[in-house]
């Protein structure tokens, strides 16, 4: 359930950088596949990628491993753990630093009037139209009113679905787990 989840999708192909390899090497690690090579031969992913994706998913904060000695060979061998609070964590932090922008957006939306340019949609606020003697300095065209409503409702309605988002976190936590 966890890794069919979009936003978790795109928090670890940000990280990794790879859209397909690290799904598939995070699967393997939940089901019980946990070193580099086990990885690899499972995954048919080079073990250099492997490791590659491991490290950067180590260096987030979403992967850990524990290191021991191979008896017969004498080499390391790492054991690779994936750690999905971390995940959750993310997307908790996503959404919080969202709404602050969305807040921020609606405030900076509400408290100006706007003016545009019909001919090339440059929009200023009415200090910097004003400025320019409501005339579009690109262009020369004459900067109009613009009503800004939709917008405003468009981020309101932002705002109320991360609020709702963020009021049932713990059922939405449970959904990715």
């Amino acid at each position: 359930m966890l890794l069919t989840n979009t936003m978790v999708q795109e928090i670890l192909i940000d990280i990794t950088d790879d859209e397909k390899s690290s799904i598939s090497i995070i699967e393997c690690i939940l089901k019980g596949k946990t070193s580099d090579a086990e990885i690899a031969e499972e995954t048919e992913i080079k073990l250099n990628t492997v490791r590659k994706i491991l490290y950067k998913l180590y260096d987030a904060g979403v992967a850990s491993y524990k290191r021991s000695k191979d008896p017969e060979t004498n080499w390391e061998i790492y054991n690779w753990k994936f750690d999905q609070k971390k995940i959750n964590d993310i997307i908790n932090h996503k959404h919080e630093d969202l709404l602050k922008e969305i807040e921020k957006s609606l405030k900076y939306e509400k408290n100006n009037m706007f003016f545009a340019c019909k001919a090339n949609s440059h929009r200023y606020i009415f200090g910097k139209a004003s400025e320019y003697n409501f005339t579009c300095p690109q262009c020369g065209e004459s900067l109009q009113y613009q009503d800004n409503n939709t917008i405003i409702v468009e981020l309101l309605n932002k705002k109320a679905k991360y609020e709702s988002m963020n009021k049932s976190k713990t059922k939405y936590l449970s959904y990715i787990s």
